[in-house]
């Protein structure tokens, strides 16, 4: 592809034509605006993509003066060293700050005619404007920085720029140049003193590029990003001589002919998300960073040549690469990103079948010469200097055996990353330079066994982070963390692994394998989720300085009490115990006084664990139990009054005891993460707490009140109406029972 590059021209021609109908609807259709090109850097590209291949992108600060005089006064008494900045507001609305005008979204439909004229930045972003005229910036002598990004922009005006000769950097980027290109390119042409230039969504073709950019030698940037360019030869960047940095990414590219051989000084090269089928005959010696991911590339073959590379990071992450890359053999390699491609070894096969003496030919055609190049599977490599290199990203591949000496070749390596592989054994040999590694990621494979030779004691001496998460080890080799005297994480989760020491068995029985970390100072992450363990007891991290410890999953590994985590309970930051069948509200977490994160979600707890309210808790996961309320109290107490992120959806809260949800809604600084999610029972409702209709308040309210005065209150109407009934009786029948009273119990006296 590059430099001396020719590049699978038989292959370019299949693609043209599948994506002719696509790029016609491209130009047609309205133009995307992500954001500018950063000439700045390089943007290594990445995926966040979790496949398992086996085979199968400042704000100002505001310092509002309290008036002229008091600047003035400032100044007079030379409070202060260095400039003062000067801010002020122009009739059009643009911000002014010293020698930089702001106008960016204020709806301008042309450049602003009244600004300063020592302005040497002018950003004119996110308008309306439709063309630049030839009086435009007639009164910016001194401009040297012009934004117009995201603008309407069809046409500059061949004489725009010809009172701002000194302009350094021009920022186009996401308008509609392809309409009037050739106008456009009459008018950079008068900028002799060009260094940056950025056209990306423009809908550009190659031909056009080529004419915007034909008279543009003093660039040193140059981003062609978000266009639809298809093919480049020699004649686009002929000219541009001085050019340090060209980003062509987001294109349609499916042929590249020479189009980089008279770019000597050419350090910086992005053609991500392309279309390009292979990389052949690569010789662009003084290029530092390369970045192709995100094509569809299947070779990588470099210049067979003694010359030496400059090339320091290559990124061919995210393709279609069948076998590890012919690099050069001589270079700066640092950096190898190979993410999620389809690479494997083939010297044998699973099967036991030697591929050693296995070679392959490529078919180059050139215009009407055709060239034949013979390369061994696995030959090359050894043909590569790759001393200097220090991060190799393997990882979503199909690897599942490296070859015999293949690290060996690496003696500076730091970062190995060979996840998402079929894997199923790792030889931790000292042949091979691990002991200089720093991060072994070999998680995701189908690891059942990892190997290390007796005695070797300077194997992993500098590894920091290990990552044997979800394999399928039953245990490690004995003392592998012996001699790792800067270990400082280790994820073994998503394995069947059990924890040393082991709960005593028969003398005849022999004990199960186990993985021990007893002793490992270093150590202060540690995850075992979802491992299988069971009536975890003893001191199974004594002499550790654990702070993150993660038992999620683990749905037997409780045994009633926290006693075994005794040995770290003064270190411990963050602890999960997600998922492990956690019933009883009297587990006591009052020893754990450096706690700050912890984990309940996805158990049974019934109850709030009183421990731990004197807890110093910034974050509480209690979601998915079986909590009816929280203590009345909780916003009062220490665990309170720390709590600032608190999760408690997915629990049977009773609608008439959310006293303590309101307690809540009132700490100050405390975001309950997942609120909107939190719901209460009534009756056979789910209701949402923030929002209880009248009714159900009000038959609340009468079901908390107290018991006492409500027997009182319903026991009065029947007391008052037997007291009414009485006195009628009473007063209907006074006379006929006084006389009947009299009767038969009183005898007549004399008066």
């Amino acid at each position: 592809m590059l430099g001396a590059l020719d590049l699978c021209l038989l292959l370019g021609a299949t693609v043209r034509g599948q994506l002719g109908t696509r790029i016609t609807a491209a130009m047609m259709s309205s133009l995307e605006k992500p954001g500018p090109f950063e000439m700045s850097s390089l943007q290594l590209l990445s995926s966040s993509a979790h496949l398992h291949l086996c085979r199968s992108a400042a704000a100002e600060m505001e310092a509002p003066l309290p008036g002229l005089s008091l600047l003035l006064v400032l100044l007079a008494l030379g409070w202060g060293s260095g400039a003062v900045t000067a801010r002020a507001t122009s009739p059009g609305g643009c911000k002014i700050v010293q020698s930089t005008a702001d106008c960016t979204r204020r709806w301008l439909r042309s450049a602003p005619g009244n600004l300063r004229g020592d302005t040497e930045e002018l950003l004119l972003d996110d308008n309306t404007i439709q063309v630049l005229g030839n009086t435009s910036l007639l009164l910016y002598h001194r401009l040297r920085q012009l934004s117009l990004t995201k603008n309407q922009l069809e046409l500059i005006e061949p004489g725009a720029f010809l009172s701002s000769q000194g302009l350094h950097v021009l920022s186009l980027a996401d308008n509609l140049l392809f309409t009037n290109y050739s106008l456009t390119a009459a008018a950079l042409s008068s900028l002799p003193a060009l260094r940056m230039l950025d056209l990306a969504g423009n809908s550009l073709t190659e031909d056009m590029v080529s004419v915007l950019v034909w008279n543009l030698s003093s660039l040193e940037s140059l981003s062609v990003a978000r266009n639809v360019i298809m093919r480049l030869d020699s004649s686009v960047f002929t000219n541009l001589t001085q050019l340090l940095e060209l980003n062509l990414e987001k294109n349609y590219i499916f042929e590249i002919d020479q189009a980089f051989e008279g770019l000597q000084r050419l350090q910086r090269l992005n053609v991500a998300y392309n279309y390009l089928p292979c990389v052949v005959e690569f010789g662009l010696t003084q290029l530092r960073v390369l970045n192709v991911s995100n094509n569809v590339i299947e070779w990588f073959l470099a210049l067979e040549s003694d010359d030496l590379f400059e090339l320091e990071v290559l990124d061919l992450s995210h393709n279609r690469l069948l076998f590890f890359p012919v690099l050069p053999r001589q270079s700066k390699l640092h950096s190898l990103l190979l993410k999620d491609n389809e690479m494997s070894f083939y010297q044998r096969l699973p099967n036991g079948t030697s591929l050693a003496h296995v070679k392959v030919q490529f078919l180059l055609i050139d215009g009407n010469s055709t060239t034949v190049t013979t390369v061994s599977l696995w030959d090359e490599i050894c043909h590569s200097n790759l001393s200097s290199l220090r991060l190799l990203d393997m990882s979503q591949n199909q690897v599942w055996y490296l070859p015999e000496g293949f690290l060996a070749q690496m003696p500076s390596l730091t970062h190995l990353k060979l996840n998402q592989n079929c894997l199923e054994t790792f030889q931790l040999s000292a042949g091979d330079p691990l002991a200089t590694l720093t991060e072994l990621d070999l998680s995701q494979n189908r690891l059942t066994e990892l190997g290390a030779e007796v005695g070797a004691r300077d194997i992993l001496s500098n590894l920091q982070l290990f990552n044997l998460s979800t394999n399928r080890l039953r245990a490690l080799p004995p003392g592998v963390f012996t001699y790792t005297r800067k270990i400082t994480t280790v994820d073994l989760s998503h394995n069947r692994v059990d924890l040393c020491p082991q709960p005593a068995v028969a003398a005849e029985e022999e004990r199960p394998p186990c993985v021990d970390v007893r002793g490992v100072e270093t150590l202060t992450h540690l995850s075992l989720a979802g491992c299988g363990l069971q009536g975890l007891g003893g001191h199974p991290f004594q002499g550790t300085s654990l702070m993150h410890l993660d038992l999620s999953d683990n749905r037997r590994a409780l045994s009633g009490d926290l006693a075994w985590l005794q040995d770290v309970a003064l270190t411990l930051q963050v602890l999960s115990l997600r998922n492990t069948n956690l019933s009883s509200a009297a587990v006591d977490f009052s020893a754990f006084n450096s706690l700050i994160r912890l984990d309940l979600s996805g158990n049974s707890l019934s109850a709030f664990p009183s421990s731990l309210s004197g807890l110093r808790l910034r974050s509480l996961d209690l979601r998915d139990n079986c909590l009816q309320a929280l203590p009345p109290g909780v916003a009062h107490t220490l665990l309170g009054r720390s709590l600032r992120e608190l999760y408690l959806a997915r629990n049977p809260y009773n609608c008439c005891t959310l006293g303590w949800w309101d307690s809540l809604q009132r700490v100050p600084g405390l975001h309950v993460a997942d609120g909107r999610d939190v719901t209460c029972s009534y009756a056979s409702r789910t209701l949402s707490p923030a929002a209880l209709p009248e009714p159900v308040l009000s038959s609340c309210r009468w079901q908390t009140a107290d018991l006492a005065l409500l027997y009182l209150v319903l026991a009065l109407p029947t007391c008052l109406t037997l007291l009414v009934a009485f006195a009628v009786v009473f007063l209907t029948f006074k006379q006929k029972l006084l006389k009947m009273v009299k009767s038969r119990c009183g005898v007549s006296s004399p008066y």
